[in-house]
């Protein structure tokens, strides 16, 4: 064993189980760092500590902060590999490769109700809802989900819609009925079972499976017929029609016309992409790419292999084959098995060598390098910009030195009302979003926004000076001549004469600064202009959204009191999970049961309360 290893972790690895599992490293902060599974947990976390151990620059950095580690059992490898994919998600540890920015990313969702509303969402609710994507074009997701609502009869409203309300006529028809977009599950004017096929019809639509579709409105169109049911028979004409429409403009791309997803991944040092090709019956029906991070000193093999896990762990559409940029060797049965578990049928994982699957690899890889390279040279065209709009800024107003390091401060209140202040950080013209502050306003009841930049900048400062951190190289006040006097003379009484500071209004972009009557106007197509307005710009909604939130959660405490049994806590939960009050109201029974401490009774008392007073 390694000498220098804390003697905790000695201790630790005599107990570590022969069974398969996941192990967390942490650091001294108590930090996830890396996840990792194993066969055999014993063999896999003691092999890191051995002095024998191959040179790797990665694995040394992450043995030499290592403080101490955590295992957890599994029944089987394939349940190891599925926490494993959940714990990378959950932790974001700093050397496991990660999608980049994943969460963005938003899926198609199909809700699990009596009558399921389908919509586009980028929070995840495993309450047995149905998900599709994710979709890196969210423009063509928006387009496929304005086909789906199209071409399907379902329904757009947002009530908790069950039979018994239904039975209570607590729900009346909308617009959306009388214009053939909504079948009318509310007025009984549809089954549930009638809806229950249409949503399935939905989920082959989006699965790319049309000619399933075509066959079962075909043969519901010719039940409806012989019943001499003609106008429905007509409606589900014309519905096949459009669908017939749409699949004719999907070009045909494997004659075997095979469901499959074809994935492909570029590296170039320190950045990888990966490229998901989706094809069923033979045609592609989208393409979405993906950037990792974390990928430094990683090989080809293991960036593919973390990336099926981490793309495979949300979406709920699983072909029966995927074709992957490389051979998964021991790990392909597991990752098989886990697929085939979700799906409910054989998924195969093949690594084609020649041949017909061969050549479309080869153009996906293709996509895949193009996708890269078309990054970085966006990443590199604004690192170039914001290098030249600091330079430019610091011409634009004489500055001494470079304003490498500008903070920026707003104040936002209505009336006086929650008065709240924010201050932005950029660093060499970009976000740096951990420097970010937010303060409420302690002094002034009434909407005096000299006092409370006055107040703001002080203690910001104060503070600054206090603990001896960096000072910013400009100081960016959002307003006019009197907040930049406010702030001045904060600054004076603090002891930072020489500071530079300047205010830029927002009526007319204009600049004002200490000594001058009069403001000065920067050329409007400036770079130095254009990062004083992203400055503004993000103080001004970071203010916003904290005034926003400190109003929400006022707003919350006064409605949310007349329900019996919501206290704070549960008040704090709910709060917590669905970001706003707006969005309790719009809840469903089941969504708000799925809340820490809330009762199925009591989601549906909160609930009713909410439709009482809608």
């Amino acid at each position: 064993m390694h000498q220098s290893m804390p003697q905790k972790i000695t201790e630790k690895l005599k107990g570590v189980p022969r069974k398969p599992g996941v192990y967390l490293f942490r650091n001294k902060k108590g930090t996830v760092i890396y996840v990792g599974k194993a066969k055999i947990l014993r063999n896999r976390v003691r092999s890191y500590f051995q002095n024998s151990r191959a040179f790797d620059p990665k694995l040394l950095r992450i043995i030499s902060l290592v403080d101490d580690f955590e295992t957890i059992i599994t029944d089987t490898e394939v349940e190891a590999l599925i926490l494993e994919a959940n714990l990378i998600k959950e932790y974001k540890p700093r050397y496991n490769i990660n999608l980049k920015d994943d969460k963005s990313y938003p899926y198609i969702r199909i809700t699990n109700e009596e009558f399921p509303r389908i919509f586009p969402t980028r929070r995840l609710v495993r309450d047995g809802s149905r998900y599709f994507g994710p979709y890196t074009d969210v423009q063509g997701m928006r387009n496929l989900l304005k086909t789906v609502k199209r071409l399907f009869p379902v329904r757009k409203c947002n009530y908790e819609m069950t039979e018994k309300i239904i039975d209570q006529s607590k729900i009346k028809l909308c617009l959306n009925y009388h214009i053939n977009q909504c079948d009318g599950p509310c007025e009984k004017y549809v089954s549930r079972d009638e809806y229950a096929e249409t949503i399935e019809n939905i989920v082959d639509f989006l699965k790319g499976n049309t000619d399933a579709v075509e066959e079962k409105l075909r043969q519901h169109m010719d039940a409806l017929a012989s019943q001499k049911r003609f106008e429905q028979a007509a409606r589900i004409r014309d519905q096949l029609e459009n669908i017939q429409i749409f699949a004719r403009h999907q070009k045909v791309f494997d004659p075997s016309l095979a469901d499959r997803d074809i994935i492909a991944t570029a590296l170039d040092d320190e950045e990888a992409c990966s490229v998901v090709f989706r094809v069923r019956q033979g045609k592609i029906i989208s393409k979405n790419h993906f950037y990792l991070q974390n990928v430094t000193g990683e090989d080809f093999s293991s960036i593919s292999k973390a990336f099926v896990k981490q793309y495979y762990l949300k979406t709920d559409d699983i072909p029966s084959e995927i074709v992957t940029p490389v051979p998964f060797d021991d790990e392909a049965e597991p990752i098989s098995a886990w697929l085939s578990d979700i799906s409910g049928r054989r998924v195969k994982l093949t690594f084609p060598q020649r041949g017909r699957k061969a050549n479309l690899l080869k153009m996906c890889t293709r996509n895949a390098k193009f996708q890269l390279e078309a990054w970085q040279v966006q990443r590199q065209h604004a690192k170039e910009y914001t290098a030249g709009s600091v330079q430019a800024l610091q011409k634009d107003l004489h500055l001494d030195v470079p304003p490498k390091r500008i903070e920026g401060f707003d104040i936002s209140n209505i009336q006086g009302t929650n008065p709240v202040a924010s201050m932005v950080c950029f660093i060499n013209g970009k976000p740096a979003k951990s420097e970010y502050r937010r303060f409420k306003i302690k002094k002034k009841e009434t909407p005096d926004d000299f006092a409370m930049m006055n107040e703001v900048v002080k203690r910001r400062y104060t503070r600054v000076l206090r603990e001896q951190k960096e000072r910013p190289d400009l100081i960016l006040i959002d307003g006019g001549k009197g907040q930049l006097s406010a702030a001045l003379k904060a600054l004076n009484e603090v002891g930072l004469e020489n500071q530079a500071v300047i205010a830029l209004a927002k009526r007319l972009d204009e600049v004002f600064v200490p000594g001058l009557a009069a403001a000065q106007n920067i050329p409007k197509n400036s770079a130095g202009l254009k990062l004083l307005q992203r400055v503004r710009d993000e103080s001004h909604r970071f203010a916003i959204n904290y005034h926003r939130t400190l109003r929400n959660k006022q707003s919350v405490s006064s409605e949310l009191d007349d329900i019996p049994g919501v206290g704070k806590v549960r008040k704090n939960n709910m709060i917590k999970a669905f970001g706003s009050l707006s969005a309790v109201k719009k809840a469903t029974v089941k969504e708000l049961a799925h809340v820490e401490g809330i009762s199925e009774s009591l989601a549906r008392q909160i609930n009713e309360h909410f439709q009482k007073r809608k």
